[in-house]
C-alpha cells in the first residue's frame, strides 16, 4: 500500500484479540498490509506465534498471547504495550453457545457476557488510556446483535450490548479525538463455521436469504477494518458497519 494513502496505517501499532484464525487472522493480515505493525492475540502462546510467523509476510506481525477474560493477565499485557503504546484495538474475541434457552446455566450466561462484553469494556478503557488523538477502537459484533433467532440468546444479548458499548465509548471518548466503530459479520465461511459451509441447504438458503447469495470469503472482512481503523474513517464514530452480503437488508 502507498504510504502516504489515505488508507495507510504506516506507523501504526494494532492489537487484534482472537486473531489465531478465522476473522480475526484476516483483520491482523489486513492492518498489517496496510503498514500497521500488528501484535496478534490469543490465548496460546504457541497458537499465537505459529499465526504470526505466518503472516511475516504481510508485515511486522508479533505474537502477544493472554487471556482476554483474565484481568491479571490483561493488565499484564497492558504493561508491555505501555512501552510503545497503542493506537488501534480490534476486539474481535467471541465464544458462541448455541442450544435452547433453558439448557444455558447462569454461569454459562455469566461467562459468555465476560468474554464478549465486559472483556472488551475493559480492553477498551485500558486502550484508550495508551492512545492520542486519531485512536481506534473497533468491536467486531455481529447480525446476531440486531436480529434474533432461536437457540442463541446468550450470544445475542451479548453481542446487542457490544453494539451499545460502541455507541458508549463513541461518546465517551470522542472529545480525546479517539474513533469507536463495530463490524457487524454476516455469514462468513470460517474453519468455525465448516460443518455449515458443507451443507447444501445452507447454500441454497444464502443464495435465497442474501442480496450477494453466497457465503463470505473470510479476507473480506479486511477492507471494512482498515478503511475504520484509517484516516479515511477519521469523522466516522459510534457505527456499525454490516459486512454481511444484503443479509439485513434482504426481504
Amino acid at each position: 500500500m502507498v504510504e502516504n494513502s489515505v488508507f495507510s496505517l504506516s506507523g501504526k501499532r494494532a492489537l487484534v484479540t482472537g486473531a489465531t484464525q478465522g476473522l480475526g487472522f484476516e483483520i491482523a493480515k489486513a492492518l498489517a498490509e496496510a503498514g500497521a505493525q500488528v501484535l496478534l492475540n490469543g490465548r496460546d502462546a504457541a497458537r499465537a506465534e505459529a499465526a504470526a510467523a505466518t503472516l511475516t509476510s504481510a508485515g511486522d506481525v508479533r505474537a502477544l498471547a493472554f487471556d482476554v477474560a483474565d484481568e491479571v493477565a490483561v493488565a499484564t499485557a497492558f504493561d508491555v504495550l505501555r512501552e510503545d503504546g497503542l493506537d488501534i484495538l480490534v476486539n474481535n474475541v467471541g465464544l458462541r453457545d448455541r442450544r435452547a434457552l433453558e439448557e444455558h446455566s447462569l454461569d454459562d450466561v455469566r461467562t459468555m457476557l465476560n468474554v464478549n462484553l465486559v472483556a472488551p469494556f475493559d480492553l477498551s478503557r485500558r486502550a484508550a488510556a495508551l492512545m492520542g488523538a486519531g485512536g481506534r477502537i473497533i468491536n467486531i459484533t455481529s447480525i446476531a446483535g440486531p436480529l434474533s433467532n432461536k437457540g442463541d440468546t446468550p450470544y445475542t444479548i451479548a453481542k446487542g450490548g457490544l453494539e451499545s458499548l460502541t455507541r458508549a465509548l463513541a461518546a465517551e471518548l470522542g472529545e480525546r479525538q479517539i474513533t469507536v466503530n463495530a463490524i457487524a459479520p454476516g455469514f462468513f465461511a470460517t474453519e468455525r463455521n465448516e460443518e455449515l459451509t458443507s451443507d447444501p441447504s445452507i447454500d441454497d438458503w444464502l443464495q435465497q436469504r442474501t442480496s450477494l447469495g453466497r457465503w463470505a470469503k473470510p479476507d473480506e472482512i479486511g477492507g471494512a477494518a482498515v478503511f475504520l481503523a484509517s484516516d479515511a474513517a477519521s469523522y466516522v464514530t459510534g457505527h456499525v458497519l454490516l459486512v454481511d452480503g444484503g443479509y439485513a437488508a434482504h426481504f
